[in-house]
């Protein structure tokens, strides 16, 4: 009877340890971007040519987790980052514009679930829509490049059911609006903070 008992203990036991755990975070933080010159366009030849870039601003955001192994979790995201498109001929003008983000992310833990302190590295892909000013998603505006993105962070345990949680990333896609002249990629870096709530 003992034998039976102690091998019921180890199989609940080892299912337990491979159980899947749960996160909805909320985050907030800054965006840098590189490679942020989107072009120059004149329609006017006896005119000086209007150049055009996205300036840094900030994000907030939502992470949706699931931790399905000891090493390993599966996420969604959605965030939102505040920039300004900037055009600049013999006078510059700058406007407040919107990136929305959204995507899938895959995760590997170096320790295992249930570790009170989880460093991750991250990646997966993603879809970036810029919006101009005076337009809006919800109406259908905006140009949507897809991309990659690829980070790090860390998960820090405060209680049984929250955590903080610091990330850095960075997200690779196309640059928006065709402008003329353009080339190259645009970066936007991530760097932010949240909490999370354990599931």
């Amino acid at each position: 009877m003992n034998k039976v008992l102690l091998t019921f203990l180890m199989f609940a036991g080892a299912g337990s340890a491979f159980a899947q755990s749960a996160e909805l975070g909320f985050h907030v933080g800054a965006h840098r971007l590189r490679g942020s010159d989107l072009g120059t366009f004149t329609s006017d030849p006896t005119q000086p040519a209007t150049s055009y870039s996205l300036k840094d601003g900030w994000r907030f955001g939502f992470r949706v987790t699931l931790n399905n192994g000891l090493f390993t979790g599966h996420e969604a995201f959605y965030g939102y980052n505040r920039t300004t498109l900037r055009s600049q001929a013999q006078t510059t003008v700058e406007q407040g514009m919107a990136i929305h983000q959204g995507g899938y992310n895959f995760l590997f833990y170096p320790v295992p679930e249930g570790s009170p302190v989880r460093p991750f590295v991250t990646g997966g892909a993603h879809f970036s829509n810029f919006v101009p000013p005076g337009s809006s998603a919800t109406s259908g505006g905006g140009d949507t490049k897809f991309g990659v993105n690829y980070g790090a962070g860390i998960k820090i345990r405060i209680s049984p059911m929250f955590l903080i949680r610091l990330d850095v990333r960075d997200y690779l896609q196309g640059k928006p609006f065709d402008i003329p002249g353009q080339s190259g990629r645009l970066h936007l870096l991530e760097v932010s903070a949240g909490f999370s709530l354990a599931l």
